[in-house]
């Protein structure tokens, strides 16, 4: 009985342990209002700033630049993940908090598992600012509640696993500085895609690259499951041809790649 219940025990120690360094996470939020506000107008102003400033100089399949933008910027705070989950990371490690977490009797995981939830719920938040900013823009769903929740579920998917990426690579430089300057990286990493205009436009070698892109395939999905303007169809690259496939691949190697190498980081980091 001890040996099949003490799996089962582990586990729940490690969901708990995690559940509760969740709680620390949204916790320092609280104490640091501004990054809140910042988390919540960024979606506004990315609305605001290229549905209205780009969007007047933009044609593109469908006629309606801020219907085809919106499942350009979903992906776009989607892989915002990564980021803000290193920078945090990073700073923990830098100034011994992960030591300190090393010293209690806590499950390994739940580390980890404590800043990736924690992304999790934050980006749901700044996913339902985003969604009523598009509603007030002129941007709607159109193939019915079902699409609609399953693009919205295949963001979250994608993001929980980016926040693997995050947390390794926080666990891997040097100190928090070095994340810092890590984070205009992930700019150029969005804008080369299919976000915010098509790729038919751009020379074979970044149509390769801006087509195999993860944020791609991420916003032809969305575009596909609202049924918004942009859908691909035709002779287009495989993620393209197939982006609901391709997201769930890109999350499940995601997952399977970071989330060993995150664990293998945390527990030799400081030895």
């Amino acid at each position: 009985m001890t040996a099949l219940t003490s799996p089962l025990s582990r586990l729940g120690w490690t969901f708990t342990d995690g559940l509760t360094l969740v709680g620390r996470e949204l916790g320092r939020l609280r104490q640091e209002p501004g990054q809140i506000v910042a988390a919540l107008v960024f979606p506004v102003i990315m609305v605001v700033l290229f549905g209205y400033v780009f969007g007047s100089a933009i044609q593109v399949p469908g006629g309606d630049y801020r219907e085809y933008l919106m499942p350009g910027l979903f992906a776009m705070v989607t892989f915002s993940a990564w980021l803000g989950v290193m920078t945090r990371v990073a700073t923990d490690a830098s100034r011994g908090v992960m030591d300190r977490f090393r010293s209690m009797p806590m499950a390994r995981l739940a580390v980890p598992f404590g800043q990736t939830g924690a992304d999790l719920l934050t980006g749901l938040l700044m996913l339902a600012i985003m969604v009523g900013a598009g509603l007030l823009v002129g941007w709607q769903p159109h193939r019915g509640l079902i699409p609609t929740a399953q693009a919205f579920l295949l963001m979250i998917v994608l993001r929980y696993a980016l926040s693997w990426l995050g947390v390794y690579v926080g666990l891997a430089v040097k100190n928090e500085q070095v994340a810092d300057a890590m984070v205009p990286l992930g700019l150029p990493f969005t804008m080369l895609s299919n976000a915010f205009v098509p790729t038919g436009g751009m020379p074979g070698w970044l149509r390769f690259l801006a087509d195999w892109n993860p944020v791609s395939a991420l916003t032809a999905a969305s575009r596909e499951l609202f049924g918004n303007p942009g859908a691909t169809s035709g002779n287009v690259a495989w993620p393209l041809a197939h982006p609901v496939t391709a997201v769930l691949l890109w999350s499940a190697a995601l997952l399977v790649i970071f989330v060993p190498l995150s664990l293998r980081a945390y527990m030799r980091r400081g030895r």
